[in-house]
């Protein structure tokens, strides 16, 4: 046979191989070198003066019983000397204020020990582990429960405790004076929960405002201030009058914080408080310290698991959901409804929902109503506690409330953004039809009206952070408005489109005063919800694709992302090719070019939270993007280094994305698999 014949047939399986191979090529991420792929938490030093708080509550020589959170005794054991055989300090009080206010810094993988509720398990099987190890901890009873009679059972929730389980002042009096033991105030009544809302959650009482069913209405702020302070000052004079020393640190019942709450402690002295939130404390914070609870009696493996995850921020998988999916005029349909949105959160197995607040049936972004109880707006239903409370004690997830910043439908005298008409520029400015409605962010009235709406959904529900909406822009001919031209002036800039545009030293200035009045603004708004809820709100706002991609861009959004990574705990880029535009066939490649651009910031992928978009809002009928399709995007982003995204819209009532395809990419059960 000759010897062409013999290559012929390998000739043509290599150049099949090739072809398959160049095909294969297109679905490679880009090669990124390893000094700038993104480094895990884990693997990095310990930050300086940041301190790992964990929280146990009851301990038991066998059978722990998970009513009481409790540990076993020799687990107990077990999980401190692995701390201290694998580099943890434990730390006190002292030391954690000292470092905080510039003193002694805290060693490296410095842990604080708490122990919650006043069981005797403290002082007769915990404090005699400590006192061998020389290591300290703190301990914070509930003043009603140590002040029940010696014959009569402790009121625990529903259950009735025999009360030999709890302490006695005598116990608190002396683990006081044994010189490791900081004594904690754990509420003196507030260990339990209230009414919450009118379908009838019961929520923590020191960070919730009662629901009267019988006058269907909510607890005033006098009468939550008054309630709050009344028990602060109990608990802390019976501390006081047992130990001779005014305690100075508040546990959280429940790890649940209050704002407002907070404020009344400071009043009282305290200087530390503590909540259930993960992650590692700044001593820089000390009024909002988080804990790692220890709960199911853990054993070794687990522990060091959790130990070792608390180091880190974990992965941020989200899920923004409409509560207009969930809303239905039948109050028992809505519940339907929450159900079923609450189980496939739970069996997506993500970590975090974006949850409107607002209500926007109409679909043009503008807020004509909401979803709690306020001072501005008609309220479409009184929904929005119950849901946050189901989807994080029921399906375990962070949320934040999703919230316009400016698209609000208020009342007609207050501002609105309006653009000059390049045009016509004789013309008076007027509203952009093509953009959000939207209040004027320099007229007073407007930041006042759109503060008390913040205000109010912080008091209405516990959330864990706000989402700011895409609706905080300016274009390049906006605001034109008055109360702009005024703030222009003022900050020495022209008081006229055509001027503020004449040359780009000009224009770029104007750009970056109305970028950061933004930012300014969200912050302040941030500011009130945390007066409210808690220190440990947390922030999020969404961030057009243009302004990573074309800096030049900042100039038609008023966003820059470097301004968002300084600003926010998280920016959420929209990574939405097909909403950009996009052919399909180069949607992948703009995602990557994201990424890219979100790397070669510092900490950029750290921060920085990818939103997907789950629907083609291009197309009519608004289509759903093919499941598979979403995944292959998760997948991509994952290859790219990429460990915080989600996606938007989730339609739980017609499995839009199917389940089937989008679990494996986006759960944190899945994707690492653990």
């Amino acid at each position: 046979m000759p010897r062409s014949f013999t290559f012929g047939p390998r000739l043509l399986f290599l150049a099949c191989l090739l072809t398959l191979l160049a095909g294969c090529a297109r679905d490679i991420p880009a090669f990124t070198p390893p000094d700038e792929r993104p480094v895990a938490s884990v693997d990095r030093p310990w930050p300086a003066n940041h301190v790992l708080a964990l929280a146990y509550h009851d301990v038991e020589d066998s059978d722990p019983d998970q009513r009481f959170l409790a540990v076993r005794t020799d687990q107990l054991v077990a999980q401190l000397e692995w701390l201290r055989n694998n580099g943890y300090q434990a730390v006190s009080v002292d030391q954690i204020l000292a470092a905080g206010h510039g003193g002694k810094p805290l060693p490296p993988k410095a842990v604080l020990l708490s122990f919650d509720d006043g069981y005797r398990s403290f002082p007769s099987r915990v404090f005699p582990i400590l006192k061998a190890m020389n290591w300290p901890a703190v301990w914070a009873p509930v003043g009603r429960w140590i002040d029940t009679p010696p014959d009569q059972p402790v009121r625990f929730g529903d259950l009735r405790v025999p009360r030999d389980r709890f302490a006695t002042w005598e116990d608190v009096r002396e683990m006081a004076r044994s010189g490791l033991v900081e004594i904690a105030s754990h509420t003196d009544d507030l260990h339990h929960g209230i009414p919450a809302n009118p379908q009838g959650n019961t929520e923590p009482a020191a960070a919730t405002r009662r629901y009267d069913t019988g006058a269907r209405a909510y607890e005033t702020d006098a009468a939550y201030r008054q309630r709050i302070t009344e028990d602060v000052r109990r608990i802390t004079r019976k501390i006081r009058q047992a130990t001779g020393t005014t305690p100075r640190v508040w546990v959280w019942p429940y790890g649940a914080a209050s704002g407002e709450a907070l404020d009344i402690i400071r009043t009282q002295g305290y200087r530390m408080a503590l909540t259930l939130d993960e992650g590692l404390a700044p001593v820089d914070a000390p009024l909002s310290m988080p804990r790692m609870l220890v709960t199911d009696s853990p054993d070794m493996r687990t522990f060091a698991r959790s130990v070792v995850g608390a180091e880190s921020r974990g992965d941020f998988r989200v899920a923004q959901v409409d509560l207009d999916y969930v809303y239905d005029p039948d109050p028992g349909q809505t519940d339907r409804n929450l159900g079923a949105l609450v189980q496939r959160i739970a069996d997506l197995g993500i970590n975090t929902v974006f949850l409107q607040a607002y209500a926007d049936p109409e679909g043009d972004g503008l807020a004509r109503s909401v979803y709690f109880p306020n001072r501005r707006l008609p309220m479409r239903a009184d929904l929005f506690n119950r849901a946050v409370w189901q989807l994080r004690n029921r399906a375990r997830v962070k949320v934040y409330a999703w919230m316009p910043v400016l698209s609000f439908d208020l009342a007609p005298d207050i501002a609105r953004v309006v653009r000059q008409n390049p045009a016509r520029p004789d013309e008076p400015p007027g509203p952009d039809p093509e953009q959000y409605r939207r209040l004027s962010p320099f007229d007073p009235r407007a930041r006042a009206a759109i503060t008390d709406l913040y205000e109010d959904m912080a008091r209405a529900a516990p959330i864990d952070g706000i989402l700011f909406h895409d609706d905080a822009v300016l274009s390049d001919f906006e605001d034109a408005g008055p109360d702009a031209l005024a703030a222009y002036r003022r900050a020495d800039l022209p008081d006229s489109i055509q001027a503020l545009r004449a040359d780009p030293d000009t224009l770029r200035r104007w750009t970056r005063f109305k970028s950061l009045a933004l930012v300014d603004f969200t912050l302040s708004l941030a500011q009130r919800v945390r007066a409210i809820r808690g220190p440990q709100v947390r922030t999020a706002r969404n961030l057009y694709a243009e302004p990573i991609l074309n800096p030049a861009s900042e100039a038609w959004y008023a966003q820059n992302p470097d301004d968002f990574l300084r600003a926010y705990d998280w920016t959420v880029p929209m990574a939405m090719p097909l909403m950009e535009r996009v052919p399909m066939a180069r949607a992948d490649a703009w995602i990557e070019r994201l990424v890219a651009a979100m790397r070669r910031r510092p900490g950029g992928l750290d921060r920085t939270v990818f939103e997907l978009q789950a629907r083609e809002w291009s197309l009519p009928g608004r289509p759903a993007v093919d499941s598979r399709i979403l995944a292959g995007w998760m997948r991509r982003l994952q290859r790219a280094g990429v460990r915080h995204f989600g996606y938007y819209p989730d339609d739980f009532a017609q499995d839009q994305p199917a389940l089937q395809n989008i679990r494996p990419a986006i759960s944190t059960a899945w994707y690492p698999h653990r």
